[in-house]
Formats: C-alpha cells, sequence, structure tokens
C-alpha cells in the first residue's frame, strides 16, 4: 500500500533505511527514497542529515549533483533559502551531466516564483542533453522540456522548437497549451458550468498522471541475465531451463516483453541485471528455492526498487542495453524482432 499519512511515511522511511544497511550497494538509491518519504513526513531537517551522509560518504556518492539539488529543494522549503541558494548557484556553474539534478533546480526556483531563472535553468539543461529538437529525445530528458514548456507558457513566450517538440512527446488527453495555460487559476472561480466543466476535465487529466507517477516510483522493470550468469544460473537450477531455453532467446523474449508493455501505455520502463549470489541471497530472503520461477518478476520488482534498472529504450543511437557494443537500432532496436 502506498503511504499516505506522515507516519506511514516514516515507517517506509525506516524500511528503506534498513534495507540500506542490509544492501551497502545499494545505499545511495535507498538513501534517496528514505530521505524523499521523510520530507513527505514533514521531517526535513532528517532527510537534510541523510542528504549531507550520502555527499560525505567514503567512496563519494554516483550522482552528487542529485543529492545537492534535492538537497537545495528542501533546505529552502523549510526555510535556509540562503544556503539553498549557494548550492544552486554552484549547481547552474558547473556542466550539464544529470538531467535531473537540473530538473529538480529549475522545479526549485519555479516553486519560488523566479521564472526567468528557472527558464534558463531548463534551457541550459535542455540544449545540453538534446542538442538538436530533430535528436531523439530519451525517456529521462523528456519531463525536462515539459518543464521548460510551462515555465515558458508562465511567461508568456513565443513557442519555439523546444516547445514544439514538447507538445509532439506529450501523449495526454489536454493539450501542453491547456495544461500549462496560466489563465486556468481563473476559472476556478467561475460561475460558468461550461468553464467548470472544462478545467475539471484538464484536472482529472493531470490527477491521472500523478496517479501513475505515484503508483509507481520505480520503474517496471524486465530481468537480463548476461551470458556467463545465465549459465551458473541454469547449471545450479536446471528447473529454470524452460524459462530461458537459450540466451539468444532470452534476450529477444526480453525486448518483446518490453515492447508489449510499452505498446500497452505502461510508462518507465526500465532492464534489471540479475547476478546469481543476488538472486540466491533474495531467494532466501523470501524462504523459497532458487529454482521457483514465480520467485524471478518479484525478484526483477526488488532490483528496480532499489534502483538498479537501467531505463529502456536506450537511444537509437546509442549501445543496445544487451552490451553487444552494437548500436540499440542495429541490434535489438530493430523494427521486427
Amino acid at each position: 500500500m502506498r503511504p499516505d499519512t506522515p507516519a506511514d511515511h516514516i515507517t517506509e522511511a525506516e524500511r528503506l533505511l534498513r534495507t540500506a544497511e542490509r544492501y551497502p550497494e545499494d545505499r545511495e538509491p535507498l538513501l534517496l527514497q528514505a530521505a524523499a518519504h521523510l520530507e513527505l513526513a514533514g521531517d526535513r531537517a532528517r532527510a537534510t542529515t541523510l542528504y549531507d551522509d550520502l555527499l560525505a560518504a567514503t567512496p563519494p556518492p554516483e550522482n552528487p549533483h542529485l543529492i545537492k539539488a534535492l538537497k537545495a529543494a528542501n533546505l529552502w522549503e523549510y526555510g535556509h533559502e540562503a544556503e539553498a541558494r549557494v548550492i544552486i548557484d554552484g549547481l547552474r556553474a558547473t556542466p550539464v551531466t544529470d538531467g535531473a539534478a537540473w530538473e529538480i533546480v529549475a522545479e526549485t526556483l519555479e516553486a519560488h516564483d523566479e521564472l526567468e531563472t528557472a527558464e534558463a535553468t531548463f534551457s541550459t539543461a535542455v540544449t545540453a542533453l538534446v542538442p538538436s529538437p530533430e535528436d531523439e529525445v530519451p525517456y529521462a530528458h523528456q519531463s525536462l522540456l515539459m518543464g521548460r514548456h510551462r515555465v515558458r507558457r508562465l511567461l508568456a513566450l513565443r513557442h519555439d522548437d523546444w516547445d514544439v517538440l514538447a507538445d509532439r512527446l506529450h501523449t495526454g488527453a489536454v493539450p501542453l497549451d491547456e495544461l500549462h495555460d496560466p489563465k486556468r487559476l481563473w476559472s476556478l472561480g467561475s460561475s460558468d458550468p461550461a468553464e467548470l466543466r472544462a478545467e475539471i476535465t484538464r484536472l482529472r487529466s493531470e490527477l491521472g498522471s500523478y496517479r501513475t507517477a505515484l503508483s509507481r516510483p520505480f520503474p517496471v522493470a524486465v530481468l537480463l541475465w548476461p551470458a556467463g550468469e545465465l549459465d551458473e544460473l541454469l547449471a545450479a537450477y536446471p528447473e529454470l531451463e524452460s524459462e530461458y531455453p537459450t540466451h539468444e532467446a532470452h534476450l529477444t523474449d526480453l525486448e518483446a516483453s518490453l515492447r508489449e508493455l510499452s505498446a500497452a501505455g505502461t510508462p518507465n520502463l526500465g532492464i534489471v541485471q540479475g547476478t546469481v549470489p543476488s538472486y540466491e541471497a533474495f531467494a532466501a530472503s523470501e524462504y523459497t528455492s532458487p529454482s521457483n520461477a514465480a520467485l524471478l518478476p518479484q525478484y526483477a520488482t526488488t532490483l528496480a526498487a532499489r534502483g538498479r534498472a537501467t531505463p529502456w529504450p536506450p537511444p537509437r543511437t546509442s549501445p543496445c542495453w544487451c552490451g553487444s557494443g552494437t548500436k540499440y537500432a542495429a541490434c535489438h532496436g530493430t523494427a521486427r524482432i
């Protein structure tokens, strides 16, 4: 069940902290999730402590810019604006490497009515990560375009090529221009039934998107076994051979499964890579045998929840997820599987 109350969020944060102790290799994503729950519970000071712990960790965190951005957003929310600004200014002075960090910074500025700076931040990130509106936009970067569109709409700026691209990528029932229209606020106080009905329709569309995001805080992930790991798995647990006739068939089935999920409208898809020791440890924690095929999707979900998923699909010109070294478009990203 999704946490809904401050007490629920505290409980979930404590569970994640215990899990981080058990799986130190996944400490960073687990502590980030715990900090998010602490923020939702209103314990922002404790969330800041977790961010500080991550930034001071040895070895250094994998995503320091993301952690700093989250820390800045959190600090500003509970009265530490000056400290938050120092962090934000420092991040904006660095090259764009992590779109998520820049998105958080831009949204923080937007939330505090600094729209011009928010627009500049979104634009810097978009042009760095997607050099041309003609380029393919990875799923992870699409929200930057949506956020930029929203802020520019609030600033009453004319559409540019990036805004057109955002419109094209948006798949919701209500167009972006309507969702991001500042005048929508006026209709909330209207006595015109037609205006109120139109606003209810728009709000329902937004609510559906938010519910989807909240109910799936981590990707829907499919399990990938590298060739060596699969050989070891089947040697130890031959009962699983019916699931994985060959490694090539496993890779083909994986891509086909993800395409089916995508065609059905499932967002936020990913791939998690399994290892035999990790799988055996998971089976032991579930008090069942690794030969139980029903355990495989649960293992994949657990890896995704621990932040181990790689987004799918990769850009068509990037290396394929299978590890072949070939571009995705020429490997498992071909039109036919």
